[in-house]
């Protein structure tokens, strides 16, 4: 296994506006140089964190997933992020991951924020996913999944990567952060949270902290409140080395919880 290259994009979306925000990606993405093994985008990031889905809602044939389909082809890279999708009549707060190849994986946001009626609006998730990337195994979470450990939980060492794509408002920033770090230590894993600034549509200002966690729960990045990218190699040997030196994987409650993974 390889170390892995990943790029954070911390945007500032224009608000519920597929077409602006998917042209402002395009000069992004063409302005990076270095190649990177894959593009992280925040949660809903071509139209922020709507709850007015009807009129901005997509099929998975539609707009947004053909963008990604045709950046990883162009790119060599991985995509993925979170997206507002239509299927059978119901809406889904969903991360789409896309391979060059076209290869798509999906996961469906399972704890959906109620503060904002999210679960009133969208249809929650029931399954995990794990997507391997040049040897790496990695797990994609949306947003509130980070307040949830069980759900998160890395029985066994199942994943090397953690991903929290977000749309986590600033006066909760504190909250961000220490999760973040948490979700590292006890899954003794990389974490990646990718979060947006700026403020949107409902008048939540957003501080971004994109962040890379390493397995010992140490900032290997940190994004401010500023849009931009970051790209960070992540060791490979690193990860392996702290765990043998430190298995405390072994002695997890495996027993306790099950959940469903793809």
């Amino acid at each position: 296994m390889q170390d892995l290259t990943v790029t954070l994009i911390q945007p500032d979306p224009v608000w519920e506006d597929v077409g602006a925000n998917l042209d402002g990606y395009n000069k992004v993405v063409a302005s990076l140089s270095d190649k990177t093994d894959l593009f992280i985008f925040p949660e809903m990031f071509t139209t922020g964190f709507s709850m007015q889905p009807s009129p901005i809602a997509e099929e998975m044939t539609e707009t947004a997933v053909l963008w990604m389909k045709r950046t990883s082809a162009d790119t060599g890279s991985d995509v993925v992020g979170s997206l507002i999708i239509k299927e059978n009549g119901r809406y889904y707060n969903r991360l789409v991951w896309v391979k060059p190849d076209a290869t798509l994986f999906t996961y469906d946001k399972r704890h959906l924020f109620r503060m904002t009626a999210e679960e009133k609006v969208y249809t929650a998730g029931e399954k995990l996913i794990t997507v391997e990337l040049n040897g790496w195994r990695i797990r994609p979470f949306i947003c509130y999944d980070l307040r949830f450990p069980a759900w998160t939980r890395n029985i066994d060492n199942q994943y090397d990567v953690a991903i929290f794509v977000a749309n986590w408002p600033s006066p909760r920033a504190n909250a961000w952060r220490a999760l973040l770090t948490a979700r590292a230590i006890e899954n003794l894993s990389y974490v990646i949270g990718v979060n947006r600034i700026g403020v949107d549509g409902n008048g939540l200002p957003f501080s971004g902290d994109s962040m890379v966690i390493t397995p010992k729960g140490e900032p290997l990045a940190r994004m401010r409140e500023t849009t931009g990218t970051r790209s960070v190699r992540l060791s490979h040997d690193a990860l392996v080395s702290f765990r043998r030196e430190f298995p405390a994987w072994m002695d997890a409650d495996r027993d306790m919880i099950q959940f469903p993974i793809l």
